[in-house]
């Protein structure tokens, strides 16, 4: 018996394994008709596939989620599945703060390839720990796919409780949380309570080289839409102990990832737009930056050493 039970557990762990390092958060791309530029969004899914990356959202926060149509969230699914091959997996983001609505989004990315959905914290709603638990347990009961939670409290104003997330974690279906609380500490508090095979990764790159060192398992990145090579070298460092090399090439991140947060994903596209992987277009209520801060922006990018800012052929 005891047998048994360690090689299913091993089985979980390995079902899991992907979910680690830096996973790119990819933007939108519109065309200045305010359509998805498809050909951009390709490039920016090959991109990362050739740079390492173990996975793609899509469909989530750097990607306007909230100004997506259904017909659109479905569309960036398909095109990235169709680009990635099964060679890495994609990750739809499915959140809403309707419940039903979640759950048809989530249906929705499964249809259209998705390999894992991501969802939000039900966001302006403000629920109770009960309900919470009842929206994302009516989610996972929706698909066949893997689940991973979002807690981002600085948007959603209530986050996931500690006690609400071990509930959660309990089922198979739900294998991971993406932390955007920014807090190192709620990852040594929560990991002895989580099932070992649960994956906890930051959303915050500022954070993410402490989240990791911590016991975290990776980022669901921004940055690494800029830099995805170098975000490979921290995570690589990290991995086999090179703790310094991987302390100062985080190190370069960190000015352009405190101003990527600041104007999110705004500052995202236009960085992305200086390198040539597409238009720096955004829809209402977001709007592009202005001068000053497309200054910052371009003197932290040279905070990032030119071989891993390599620019669209």
């Amino acid at each position: 018996m005891t047998a048994k039970v360690t090689l299913e557990t091993a089985a979980k762990a390995d079902s899991a394994a992907w979910l680690s390092g830096f996973i790119p958060d990819l933007p939108t791309p519109f065309s200045h008709l305010d359509e998805i530029d498809t050909d951009a969004f390709g490039r920016l899914c090959e991109r990362q596939i050739a740079a390492g990356a173990s996975a793609l959202v899509v469909g989530e926060t750097a990607g306007e989620s909230s100004t997506l149509e259904p017909s659109e969230r479905a569309q960036l699914v398909h095109i990235a599945a169709h680009v990635a091959r099964k060679r890495v997996r994609i990750i739809a983001g499915a959140g809403s703060n309707a419940t039903d609505r979640a759950v048809t989004f989530t249906r929705a990315a499964e249809a259209a390839g998705a390999d894992a959905i991501i969802s939000v914290v039900p966001y302006y709603n403000k629920p109770m720990p009960r309900g919470m638990a009842a929206h994302f347990r009516a989610v996972a009961a929706a698909t066949t796919l893997p689940v991973i939670l979002h807690d981002i409290p600085a948007r959603t104003v209530k986050g996931l409780a500690d006690e609400t997330l071990v509930e959660l974690a309990a089922s198979p279906r739900i294998i991971g949380l993406r932390d955007g609380s920014s807090d190192v500490a709620r990852l040594r508090r929560l990991r002895p309570r989580l099932p070992a095979t649960f994956r906890m990764l930051t959303g915050d790159d500022t954070v993410s080289l402490a989240y990791m060192a911590a016991g975290g398992d990776g980022c669901i990145s921004s940055v690494s839409n800029v830099a995805p090579d170098l975000c490979v070298a921290v995570a690589r460092h990290l991995r086999e102990g090179r703790l310094y090399q991987a302390r100062e090439l985080h190190r370069r991140l960190v000015p352009l990832a405190t101003l990527l947060e600041r104007e999110h994903p705004a500052a995202l596209k236009f960085v992305l737009a200086l390198l040539g992987f597409m238009q720096p277009a955004t829809r209402l209520p977001i709007v592009q930056l202005n001068g000053p801060a497309k200054a910052e922006i371009a003197q932290a990018m040279t905070e990032i050493a030119d071989e891993y800012l390599a620019v669209a052929h």
